[in-house]
C-alpha cells in the first residue's frame, strides 16, 4: 500500500511525536497534528484553501445540494492584498513528485494544485484534467486534459504526454521512489491523443476518481527525462527546479517566489492562471487570484497562531474545541465546523493479551462490545467534554456519507433506549453466556468466574487533556452502567504505538466461525492470529482514531477486506458475518446499485459487530478573518480557493 494511503488511516489525539508520520489528530485537541490526510501527496485534506479539498475526508458535501462558495457576483472582485495561511512546522521537499507530507502539499498547491478536486456539490471539478470518465463499469477510464496548459520555458504545453511519460518512466520502474509508485504498479496506461490518456485498471472500480490514484502533478517530460536516462532517483529528489516549482507555467493561480527552508513559502498572483480561460467554470473564476501574493507562515506555537489570527496578520489557523465558541464571539473573526471523516474509538484488545481480569476474553464477543457502547452515554461526551462540537458515530461511516445505510437499519448504541444500565447489563449478559467461563454480576458489579470486580485498564495520549477528561467519563460511565472498574493510564503514542499497538510478524492459522483461516501476509499491524501479541499487554485504548474513507468506501478494505487477516487489524477482531465476501461484491460491483446494495449490509454489520467501539466524529475547526469570502462549512470548502477574496 502506498504511503499516502497510510497516511490517511490514522488519526491521533495531538500527538507531537507522530504528527505528519501517521495521519495526525483526531480532531480532538486541534493541536499538532496534520488532520485528514489523504489525497495527492498526503496533504490537508481537511478542507484548508490550499489544498483544495482533494483529500478522502469529507464534509457535508455529500447532502448539500446549494451552490455554496465564493460567489463575487455581477463584478469580479479587485486584486489586493496577500492571503497568508498557516503551518505548525516547515516544509522537507516542495519536490511533487516525492513528498507524502500534509503541510508541504499545501504549500505545493498554491502554485500547483493538483489536476482534479470536488465541489461542494461533490461533483468532480476539472483543474489540468477537464474530465475522468469511463464507460465500461471502471475497467478503463479516460482523462482529458485542458488544452491551454502551460509549462514555464523551455518545456512549452503541458500534454497528455507528460503524464504517460511521468506513470511509465517513474512511478512503474524500480529504481525511481516515487510517492505514488505503489498505486500505479499494475494500471495499464496509454496514451489516446496529444490531450488525452487511459488507464485500464487490473479489475474495475467505479470509484476509482475517489480513491485519488489518478490524481498525479504535472511534471514535464523534458525536465524528467534526462534523471529516467540516467536512473537517477536521488538526482531527480534533489532537482532544483522540482524543489523550488519554476517550471509551473499558468498551471497554478500563485507562482512560487521563495521558500525558506523553517519559516515557510512566499508567492505571487500567477497573471496568466489557466482557469481564467476555461469555459466550463462559473464565472467567479473569471479573473482569479483576487489576491496579489500568497504566504505560508510557519508559526510552531498554538497561542502564536492564534494571536496572529486575532491581530490580522495570517488569514486561516486551527481552533482548538474549548476556545471555538470565544472565536465565534470575537469581531473580525469567523469560525467554521467543517466535518471529518476521522473516528473516535474505543479499541478493545480482542488479543491473547488483552482482557487482562480474569480468565477468557469478553472482547471477543460482539454482545460485550455492544454492551460497552451501550454504557457511556455519545451525547454527554460530545456536549460535556467535546464542547457540542462532534457527531455520534454508529457505523463506519458519517451520516453525510452518501453510503450511509440509513437510519432504519442502524443499532443506536449509547443513545435513548439503547443507553443506560439496564440495557447495557441484559446485552452483557448474553455475551457472558456466550463465554465458556462463569462471568456474572454480583450486585453493582461485574465479576470473574473466581468473584473479583472486572478491572480493565485504558490507555490514553498523555499530552492530550480533552482524551484524558474523556477517559474519565468512560471511567465513571462504565462503572455506574456495568460495574467494571476501569483504571486509565496516560501514555506516550509514540511508546503505544510501537510496544502495544503493533507487533514482530509471524502469521499462523486459527478457526474462525468453523472455518480454517490462514494469514499468509502479516505485518506489524497484523501480525497474525489472536495468539500472535504485541510486547506490552493492554485492555482498552483511546489513543487512536481511523479514517471511514465516505467518499470511498471501498478503501476501508485496508480494515476490514479480508475479515480476520485485513491489512490493518492490530486489534485482533473476527467478524461475526460475511465481512470478506461482501467486500468482494463491492469490489465487483458493475453499477452504482450494486455497489450500494453491498455496502449498506457491510456497513449495518459492521455497526452490530462494533469491532472498535465506536463513540463520535469530531469537527475540524478553523478561524478566517470575518471578510473572507469562500470558506464554507463543508469538508469541500477550499475548493475554488482561487475564487477567494476579502470584501
Amino acid at each position: 500500500m502506498s504511503r499516502r494511503q497510510w497516511l490517511a488511516m490514522l488519526g491521533i489525539g495531538g500527538t507531537a511525536g507522530l504528527a505528519g508520520c501517521l495521519g495526525g489528530s483526531d480532531g480532538e485537541d486541534g493541536e499538532d497534528g496534520e488532520d485528514g490526510e489523504d489525497g495527492e501527496d498526503g496533504e490537508d485534506a481537511t478542507a484548508t484553501p490550499a489544498s483544495s479539498g482533494d483529500g478522502e475526508d469529507d464534509g457535508d458535501a455529500y447532502t448539500d445540494d446549494s451552490d455554496e462558495g465564493s460567489d463575487v457576483g455581477d463584478e469580479l472582485p479587485e486584486v489586493s492584498g496577500e492571503y497568508v495561511g498557516v503551518e505548525g512546522e516547515g516544509f522537507q521537499t516542495l519536490n511533487p513528485l516525492y513528498n507524502t507530507s500534509a503541510n508541504a502539499g499545501s504549500a505545493i498547491s498554491y502554485a500547483l494544485p493538483v489536476p482534479y478536486t470536488f465541489d461542494n456539490n461533490n461533483e468532480l471539478f476539472g483543474n489540468h484534467y477537464k474530465e475522468i470518465t469511463t464507460e465500461d463499469g471502471g475497467n478503463v477510464w479516460v482523462i482529458d486534459i485542458r488544452e491551454n496548459l502551460k509549462f514555464s520555458e523551455p518545456y512549452g504545453s503541458c500534454t497528455a504526454e507528460d503524464w504517460v511519460y511521468q506513470i511509465q518512466e517513474l512511478h512503474q520502474q524500480d529504481w525511481a521512489t516515487t510517492g505514488p509508485s505503489p498505486d500505479w504498479s499494475d494500471i495499464n496506461v496509454e496514451l489516446v491523443s496529444e490531450y488525452q490518456f487511459q488507464a485500464e485498471l487490473p479489475e474495475g472500480d467505479l470509484l476509482w476518481p475517489e480513491s485519488y490514484t489518478p490524481s498525479l502533478r504535472p511534471v514535464p517530460k523534458g525536465l524528467v527525462e534526462p534523471y529516467v536516462q540516467e536512473q537517477d532517483d536521488k538526482g531527480l529528489q534533489e532537482d532544483e527546479e522540482l524543489l523550488e516549482l519554476q517550471y509551473t507555467g499558468n498551471l497554478g493561480p500563485y507562482t512560487l517566489d521563495e521558500w525558506q527552508r523553517d519559516a515557510g513559502t512566499r508567492y505571487s498572483r500567477n497573471d496568466e492562471y489557466y482557469l481564467r480561460d476555461a469555459d466550463d467554470v462559473a464565472d467567479k473564476f473569471g479573473n482569479a487570484p483576487y489576491f496579489e501574493s500568497a504566504a505560508v507562515e510557519v508559526i510552531p506555537e498554538k497561542s502564536s497562531r492564534l494571536a496572529a489570527l486575532e491581530a490580522g496578520e495570517v488569514d486561516e489557523v486551527e481552533l482548538e474545541p474549548e476556545r471555538f465558541e470565544e472565536f465565534q464571539q470575537k469581531e473580525g473573526i469567523q469560525a467554521l465546523q467543517q466535518p471529518s471523516p476521522y473516528n473516535t474509538i474505543i479499541s478493545v484488545n480482542q488479543r491473547d493479551n488483552g482482557w487482562q481480569s480474569g480468565p477468557g476474553n469478553l472482547f471477543r464477543y460482539k454482545e460485550f462490545r455492544q454492551a460497552l457502547n451501550m454504557a457511556i452515554n455519545k451525547q454527554e461526551v460530545i456536549e460535556g467534554v467535546l464542547y457540542g462540537l462532534a457527531k455520534e458515530h454508529h457505523t463506519w461511516q458519517p451520516r453525510f456519507s452518501r453510503f450511509y445505510p440509513g437510519e432504519d437499519n442502524i443499532e443506536k448504541y449509547g443513545v435513548g433506549d439503547l443507553y443506560g444500565a439496564d440495557v447495557a447489563r441484559e446485552r452483557a449478559q448474553q455475551a457472558f453466556e456466550r463465554s465458556e467461563f462463569d462471568y456474572a454480576f454480583d450486585g453493582d458489579q461485574m465479576v470473574t468466574p473466581e468473584g473479583n470486580q472486572v478491572v480493565l485498564d485504558v490507555k490514553y495520549n498523555s499530552s492530550s487533556s480533552t482524551q484524558e477528561l474523556k477517559t474519565d467519563f468512560y471511567r465513571q460511565e462504565l462503572s455506574d452502567n456495568l460495574g467494571i472498574k476501569l483504571e486509565p493510564e496516560p501514555l506516550d503514542a509514540t511508546k503505544f504505538a510501537n510496544d502495544y499497538w503493533s507487533a514482530e510478524p509471524e502469521g499462523g492459522t486459527d478457526t474462525i466461525q468453523g472455518e480454517e483461516v490462514e494469514w499468509t501476509a502479516p505485518n506489524q499491524n497484523n501480525p497474525g492470529p489472536r495468539s500472535v501479541t504485541s510486547k506490552e499487554s493492554w485492555d482498552m485504548s483511546v489513543i487512536y482514531g481511523l479514517n471511514t474513507y465516505p467518499r470511498n468506501p471501498l478503501t476501508n478494505s485496508v480494515f476490514f477486506g479480508n475479515g480476520a487477516t485485513s491489512f490493518y487489524n492490530p486489534v485482533g477482531y473476527y467478524p461475526e458475518f460475511d465481512l470478506s465476501g461482501l467486500f468482494d461484491q463491492a469490489q465487483q460491483a458493475t453499477s452504482e446499485e450494486e455497489l450500494q446494495s453491498a455496502l449498506n449490509e457491510i456497513f449495518v454489520g459492521l455497526n452490530r459487530d462494533q469491532p472498535y467501539i465506536m463513540r463520535t466524529f469530531s469537527d475540524d475547526l478553523y478561524g478566517y478573518p470575518a471578510n473572507l469570502e469562500g470558506p464554507i462549512e463543508s469538508f469541500n470548502s477550499g475548493w475554488d480557493f482561487p475564487a477567494y477574496y476579502k470584501k
